[in-house]
């Protein structure tokens, strides 16, 4: 299935847009492109969210669903079917949640999990008028929406935990890396950053945050190789702390996150603080990725990989969607 001729259009004068437009402009279609690629996954507890407690946040409209389960554990759900596309709407919602994370007096731990069966987190929206993204001012850290909540999420005073079943590609895959923990299902887990395989450098942190979780060898493979890893092959490299069979994974992040939110909050915002010296990246080497993220999305060749991604079917055929690996592979031999 194939985009139609409008969309078609509509997607190319985008991308003129970016080529022609100035840095800022520019740097706010980049979010449009760090994260592609997606499959498998089947959904999480289908009560976790969906019957929230008093006091969760479910707007008729959101991507983002907030069950507080306690008042120190909550489970941050996305929600934005078929494929939790991430997009210019999505941004305001989640520095709403960042901010709650951030401020809340009684929060211990936050998990990362999504509704959506086949997908954790994905690539930005390309459909919505550049203006919805470009209008969007810089965040608290000075960074761009996008790296700004990332940063702010690794240096929150509570635990995040991401929980991955399905794909966490791009966008999903540097939010889990910004989380302070990663679990992922053995069977229907798939990381990546595709970003070099269609032209252009990731721009949400990975080049920053990867070697020091895997090494320098394997941050290398996964982001020049552009290519799928699944769960096994994730912790293997260190890219998820462990893989569970797919049954296993959440009553362990659960119990996990349960006994954690029962421990001393000063304790907890101290000894995360400490390691946080020894481990994060500084702010200027994730504005440094975005920096070249910014100048490498206007070449021509991102600028025309992009297109063809769109003509096949980006956003609209499930095949795309689940295959995207494949799909800029099939770019790279023409």
């Amino acid at each position: 299935m194939t985009l139609t001729s409008s969309k078609r259009l509509r997607s190319r004068r985008a991308l003129a847009v970016v080529a022609a437009s100035s840095t800022f402009l520019t740097a706010a279609a980049v979010l449009m492109l760090p994260a592609l690629a997606l499959s498998g996954q089947s959904p999480v507890k289908p009560d976790s969210t969906v019957q929230s407690k008093p006091g969760s946040e479910t707007p008729h409209e959101s991507q983002i669903k907030v069950d507080r389960r306690t008042p120190a554990y909550w489970r941050v759900t996305f929600d934005n079917p078929p494929f939790n596309i991430f997009g210019p709407e999505t941004i305001p919602q989640l520095e709403k949640v960042i901010a709650d994370i951030e401020t809340d007096p009684n929060l211990r731990v936050v998990v990362f999990d999504s509704d959506v069966p086949g997908f954790f987190l994905t690539h930005y929206n390309f459909t919505p008028p550049l203006e919805e993204s470009t209008s969007l001012p810089s965040g608290r850290t000075g960074l761009h929406p996008l790296p700004d909540m990332l940063v702010r999420l690794s240096k929150a005073p509570v635990v995040s935990i991401a929980l991955i079943r399905g794909r966490a590609t791009g966008v999903g895959s540097e939010l889990a890396l910004a989380s302070d923990m990663r679990f992922a299902s053995r069977e229907k887990a798939i990381l990546s950053q595709w970003e070099v395989g269609a032209g252009f450098v990731p721009g949400g942190g990975p080049m920053a945050r990867l070697p020091r979780l895997m090494g320098r060898g394997r941050a290398l493979e996964v982001l020049l190789g552009s290519d799928d890893i699944n769960g096994e092959l994730a912790e293997q490299y260190g890219y998820v702390n462990r893989s569970f069979a797919d049954d296993k994974l959440d009553p362990f992040v659960d119990a996990l996150a349960a006994r954690v939110s029962g421990f001393d909050r000063g304790a907890i915002a101290d000894t995360k603080r400490l390691v946080d010296f020894a481990s994060l990246p500084t702010d200027p080497e994730i504005g440094a990725g975005w920096d070249a993220f910014i100048s490498s999305v206007q070449r021509p060749v991102a600028q025309k990989n992009i297109g063809r991604l769109m003509e096949m079917g980006l956003q609209t055929n499930p095949d795309i969607e689940s295959r995207l690996g494949h799909y800029t592979q099939t770019l790279a031999d023409q």
